[in-house]
């Protein structure tokens, strides 16, 4: 039942993260006002508690669920996912710190401050799809190596 309970929770986290990054995707525009700001900073708080949430989630499913650690460290598929995960992790620092800092000054953001937070959002709309498609094969057994 754990690992059923771990897998559901799971993917309700990955989709609500999907969900948050398509509204920070949608509402950061030209035009957009302080409190459009304080919104979309509001719901990029949401985006970082998913993610951690994510992580929690994910390991203790890796370590204590069904196929248990030793299947997840010996998949490719695994660790690609990982890796994917902190890239797209990485790329949403820039956006946080600047929705951040834009809340802090009160003001509205310029046409070339929004194109360069939507640089970053991009990639990480992009990338989101590999999550999915990586996580699928792991699940099937594929990119097993080295297993013990």
């Amino acid at each position: 039942m754990l690992d059923l309970d771990l897998a559901i929770a799971h993917h309700i986290l990955i989709f609500g993260l999907f969900g948050v990054l398509a509204a920070e995707f949608i509402l950061v525009r030209r035009g957009m006002d302080p409190a459009a700001v304080s919104r979309v900073a509001a719901i990029d708080l949401w985006y970082g508690l998913l993610a951690a949430l994510i992580i929690v989630i994910g390991f203790s499913r890796a370590i204590f669920a069904a196929k248990g650690w030793d299947y997840y460290s010996h998949n490719l598929f695994f660790w690609a996912k990982l890796g994917t995960f902190a890239v797209i992790g990485g790329l949403s620092a820039l956006p946080t710190i600047t929705y951040l800092r834009w809340r802090r000054e009160k003001r509205s953001p310029d046409d070339g401050q929004i194109a360069a937070v939507r640089r970053f959002l991009w990639p990480q709309v992009m990338l989101f799809p590999l999550l999915l498609a990586f996580a699928a094969a792991m699940a099937r057994g594929f990119g097993e190596f080295g297993a013990g």
